[in-house]
């Protein structure tokens, strides 16, 4: 529930609270989106006794570890699995 201290915060922006909402559930389900891709490329990778490179010693898991981290940011952003944009629909206003 909003409070007065947010209500005026928005109207000094110039932002109505429900255009501002829905900034922040935009930002949050791409977020959402940009981990759990993240995730799943890690899980795929710990499947695999090997990993990707087929080795595994500190220095190649912790590479592994940031650069599917740095793929998931980049494929989430985009929306490339379409997840934000369920999210947002599924929890967004309804008009």
């Amino acid at each position: 529930m909003a409070d007065g201290i947010s209500l005026r915060a928005d109207a000094a922006l110039g932002q109505a609270p429900a255009i501002r909402r829905s900034a922040d559930l935009n930002e949050a389900a791409g977020k959402f989106e940009e981990v759990l891709i993240s995730q799943l490329l890690k899980s795929a990778r710990h499947s695999d006794s090997g990993g990707w490179t087929g080795e595994q010693d500190q220095s190649s898991s912790s590479i592994m570890d940031m650069a599917e981290q740095h793929l998931g940011e980049l494929l989430g952003s985009q929306g490339s699995f379409g997840l934000a944009r369920m999210v947002v629909s599924q929890l967004g206003d309804k008009k």
